[in-house]
């Protein structure tokens, strides 16, 4: 495991809002609004390094020298379906960022993970991504997502999750170690049905109130 780019974003808020999400008893309106807030408390540590340039602008008192973000092009990239729940956290954060989307599926019979849909920014080559996918359980789909997004050439990727289990890190980590990956909390396992423990569940599930 690449520990170096591993980083668990233990920020008081985010632990509350997290054990709320964890809870059996949390319904589908306020689990969706939790993994928004969450989702959004934690743009703030995964955009941390954007570069910053000088400018100059005139306030109502005086002539200011102050900064801005230095024309660095962003993207966020949920997995589907799950990753949908924390796209409108980010976007109240970096509201210019542009959004892609991709979607796989596990074929039954190889068990390895398929593309069925893969739409980016025309630009994406020239963004930072940032991926989205609230369990990092096995690592298989997250790490399946990230090749296919730098088959199109993507060379700058972070991957940002709620949850991750030691086995998904160390998947990500052994596929792609030039990825960052971002998480509130390092569960204990993963059991014999690869969910992650204790977890909260299936994300998606909970998120859209399916079974």
């Amino acid at each position: 495991m690449n520990d170096k780019r591993v980083f668990v974003i233990e920020h008081p808020l985010i632990q509350h809002k997290l054990s709320l999400i964890r809870d059996i008893n949390t319904g589908v309106k306020e689990f969706r609004e939790l993994v928004e807030e969450i989702a959004m408390l934690m743009g703030y540590e995964v955009t941390r390094n954007l570069p910053l340039k000088e400018v100059e602008i005139e306030t109502p008192v005086a002539i200011a020298k102050t900064k801005v973000i230095s024309g660095k092009k962003l993207a966020i990239v949920p997995i589907l379906r799950a990753g949908l729940g924390m796209v409108d956290g980010m976007l109240r954060l970096i509201p210019a960022a542009k959004v892609g989307h991709i979607g796989l599926y596990r074929d039954p019979e190889t068990l390895e993970p398929v593309e069925y849909y893969c739409k980016l920014p025309t630009d994406v080559e020239e963004r930072d991504l940032i991926v989205l996918d609230p369990m990092l359980a096995t690592g298989g789909s997250a790490s399946a997502a990230i090749k296919f997004i730098k088959d199109r050439k993507v060379k700058n990727i972070k991957l940002m999750c709620l949850i991750a289990s030691p086995e998904g890190i160390e998947r990500v980590c052994r596929d792609h170690p030039d990825v960052d990956i971002y998480c509130a909390a390092i569960d204990e396992r993963l059991n014999d049905h690869g969910y992650i423990v204790p977890g909260l569940g299936d994300a998606g599930d909970r998120l859209f109130g399916t079974k």
